[in-house]
């Protein structure tokens, strides 16, 4: 898995509108907070979700720009995203090919998808990893820990 102090990969997938979104794109501009999760529509999933949305103000006031991927297709996260207000990018890495460019491991005998967060900075480098299946909410707040220091 991609660790702290190491350049994030770039990628591209298609947003919940079918625009396609490069991590590139935001390099020198804002900080990425970059979260892989299962299944939209999930008990754990849309706590985590909806954890990032209610912090979304913090993340953009601290210069971030907050990112969820799954393997779901663009019509469930647009389905998602309206369902729960999701205020912030939802990409579909249909096949998983980003999540295992990141080195996301699938948990439990590979029947959970892995749930981790990377923060990126704006030069492009990972400063946190926050790796928890359960702890649904501590990815937001982990997260934002990272972007505004105590």
């Amino acid at each position: 898995m991609i660790k702290a102090g190491q350049q994030a990969p770039d990628f591209e997938l298609p947003d919940n509108n079918g625009d396609i979104v490069k991590l590139i794109d935001f390099k020198g501009k804002k900080n990425v907070v970059l979260f892989f999760y299962p299944k939209d529509f999930t008990g754990g999933c849309t706590a985590e979700a909806c954890s990032f949305r209610d912090s979304y103000e913090d993340f953009t006031d601290a210069g971030a720009e907050v990112i969820g991927i799954s393997s779901d297709d663009v019509i469930s996260h647009r389905k998602f995203a309206r369902e729960h207000k999701l205020p912030f990018i939802l990409l579909s890495d249909k096949g998983g090919k980003v999540k295992e460019l990141f080195g996301v491991k699938d948990n439990l005998f590979g029947l959970l998808s892995g749930r981790v967060t990377f923060v990126i900075n704006k030069e492009g480098v990972v400063i946190k990893v926050f790796d928890s299946q359960v702890n649904f909410t501590g990815h937001s707040s982990e997260a934002l820990a990272a972007l505004i220091p105590a």
